[in-house]
């Protein structure tokens, strides 16, 4: 009886331990991150239709994610696109997702196909094997402005996981072991919570794992596009940059002077009370001119008073 109390009591103390331990983990969306774990690098870059190519990515990423004793890096790239023909452009992206074996997290447009002004916002999750071939696609589908790549390096937050996961499966075997020689209701009874808890912390572990596996296998890459008129130059000297701002300027203009015309013509009621307004009060006003211009009336001066002579000045009544 003595050495159950013992072996109960030393599985509950090495329960708290491991559970204070867990306490300093921080999840994020499922994931599991550390402060001196992540450790990132990016850069940008200008890059012109069909050149678009990883700096960041190995040839052999697809091996490492799957490899235990590999570093585990989450790649993740942004780029802006623009492309004069939008809809060729999205059945090109969408074309090179299926054909990458990716898929969309997120998509969103805004704009009209009248007005010329539509965007695209894409997020997509895609093999980190294929990562290098989807890029070079999405280069071929439009004109790609700028693109940011970064490499955020888990492998120590990913080992501490594992370690974390095992001595938990270790609690475990040793809780069940002792439920078995438990000998009172209430020893079992104190066994099952640590089990559950235990149990409640592999699950998170467990999960977190999971988060952190796909997000290295995965990549992530949010693409926005853009529908314009004319392209924006990339890779041109400056004489035909100046030749094309005066002609992008010529364009502004002329698309300036229609939106006026448009807009005047929307606006036609609002200009017609207006000039009414304006013709009232120019004749109210002419009229108030003209009678301030008509002469006054001469005024008679009032009768002298004649002055009262020494003698004539009435007498008092008593």
């Amino acid at each position: 009886m003595k050495k159950c109390i013992v072996r109960i009591t030393a599985a509950l103390c090495a329960a708290a331990l491991l559970a204070g331990c867990g306490g300093s983990i921080s999840s994020k969306d499922g994931g599991y991150y550390t402060t001196e774990a992540a450790a990132q690098e990016s850069y940008n870059y200008d890059s012109a239709a069909g050149s678009v190519d990883s700096g960041l990515v190995p040839e052999n990423a697809a091996e490492a994610a799957t490899d235990e004793t590999a570093q585990k890096i989450i790649y993740n790239a942004s780029l802006s696109m623009e492309s004069t023909d939008f809809d060729t452009t999205r059945e090109a992206l969408m074309t090179a997702v299926e054909a990458n074996g990716a898929w969309l997290e997120s998509t969103s447009l805004y704009g009209t196909e009248k007005d010329h002004d539509r965007t695209a916002d894409y997020t997509v999750r895609v093999p980190v094997g294929s990562y290098r071939a989807f890029l070079a696609a999405v280069g071929d589908a439009g004109s790609v402005l700028n693109i940011s790549e970064s490499a955020e390096n888990i492998t120590s937050s990913y080992i501490d996981v594992q370690a974390r996961l095992s001595a938990l499966e270790a609690q475990r075997d040793r809780l069940n072991a002792l439920a078995d020689q438990a000998e009172t209701t209430a020893d079992l009874l104190e066994i099952e919570s640590q089990l559950s808890d235990v149990q409640y912390q592999l699950e998170n572990y467990t999960r977190q794992l999971r988060s952190m596996d796909q997000q290295v296998s995965y990549s992530t890459v949010d693409i926005y596009l853009r529908e314009v008129a004319t392209l924006t130059p990339t890779g041109v000297t400056f004489g035909e940059r100046i030749a094309d701002a005066f002609g992008g300027g010529w364009d502004a203009f002329v698309g300036f002077l229609q939106g006026l015309v448009i807009a005047l013509v929307y606006l036609w009621p609002v200009l017609l009370i207006a000039v009414a307004v304006v013709f009232i009060l120019r004749k109210v006003w002419k009229k108030r001119s003209k009678k301030e211009k008509l002469p006054k009336p001469a005024q008679t001066p009032p009768p002298a008073e004649y002055p009262v002579k020494p003698g004539d000045e009435p007498k008092p009544k008593y």
